[in-house]
């Protein structure tokens, strides 16, 4: 099988447990902390690695103690960190609250993340070369993206990018995504004054995006294609304890879906059902499901794509 390589962010996360998030300037009695390994490229690296993929992470780490957990925590959960670099200086954190209802507020301060440049890039290009999909998002630097984009369309190398955090991104990077995955927030950053969820598909795909999958928290999942295709994936209904991370089990999972020759349709069902699991457990790279917890949850659910899900 061709690995999936996941270019992107490691970080140390922070977790504080709360009744809800405080407002601007209020301080709050947390009722738990926990470090918990994370960034969204380990995160989705471990998404993968855990569905029994080959997983392969370019990353960076920082010479502290978090660096050297980071790595081998990836390692435990079976992502190939061989070709991970550390740097002198701190590593990536993300201070997370989590509230009662499981929503959460994240703050990643990047540290070593910032040096996955082109140059780091450049002495992987054989990873690069063999990779069955490339995954990245934006908590590196967005040259680094955007040499990375251009790479993978002059290759013919799938890629998806989870625009996390949104930001401004140039059209020609658009016009090289094979995937473009933004959640509510992240679709709104793209998304012009006035615009309908249709309109805003409509302008992506006329900059050149191929798929957009579009991730709607307790609305399920909208996935579309330039084609001008459009399936609604419904959740599940799980009692979420714990939303860190449900993106990037839905990123993983649907990655490694296609990698075994389901189809785009069947793939969001199998992330869906994986990115449900995660959100029922504390914790980012923790939370994520192995292949059997999936299989057997959807074992026990009715499909989505059974009268659960519409076509538009």
């Amino acid at each position: 099988m061709k690995p999936i390589v996941i270019v992107g962010s490691v970080n140390m996360d922070l977790v504080s447990q709360a009744e809800r998030i405080p407002r601007a300037g209020e301080t709050l009695i947390g009722s738990d902390f926990q470090l918990h390994p994370g960034g969204k490229g380990g995160n989705q690296a471990v998404a993968v690695a855990r569905l029994g993929h080959p997983s392969i992470l370019l990353a960076m780490t920082g010479g502290d103690i978090f660096g050297r957990q980071l790595i081998s925590a990836l390692d435990n959960f079976g992502v190939d960190t061989s070709r991970m670099g550390t740097v002198a200086g701190s590593s990536g954190t993300a201070s997370i609250t989590v509230d009662a209802q499981g929503e959460n507020t994240i703050i990643v301060t990047p540290g070593a993340n910032l040096q996955v440049t082109p140059d780091y890039l450049r002495t992987h290009l054989e990873v690069l070369r063999g990779a069955g999909i490339v995954l990245a998002q934006l908590e590196i630097p967005l040259d680094t993206v955007a040499w990375l984009a251009d790479y993978c369309a002059k290759f013919e190398i799938p890629l998806m990018l989870d625009p996390a955090p949104a930001t401004s991104l140039p059209p020609d990077l658009l016009s090289h995504l094979a995937w473009f995955t933004p959640n509510q927030t992240e679709a709104a950053f793209y998304s012009l004054p006035g615009e309908s969820t249709e309109q805003t598909l409509v302008r992506l795909f006329s900059l050149g995006v191929k798929n957009i999958i579009l991730k709607q928290g307790s609305e399920g999942a909208l996935l579309a294609s330039a084609d001008g295709s459009r399936d609604h994936i419904s959740i599940y209904p799980v009692n979420a304890l714990d939303t860190t991370a449900a993106g990037d089990a839905f990123n993983g999972a649907f990655c490694v879906a296609l990698m075994r020759g389901q189809s785009p349709l069947e793939s969001a069902r199998f992330a869906s059902a994986a990115a449900a699991i995660s959100v029922t457990r504390h914790g980012a790279q923790l939370s994520l499901p192995n292949q059997d917890e999936v299989v057997e949850f959807l074992g026990r659910w009715p499909s989505p794509l059974n009268g659960e899900s519409g076509r538009e």
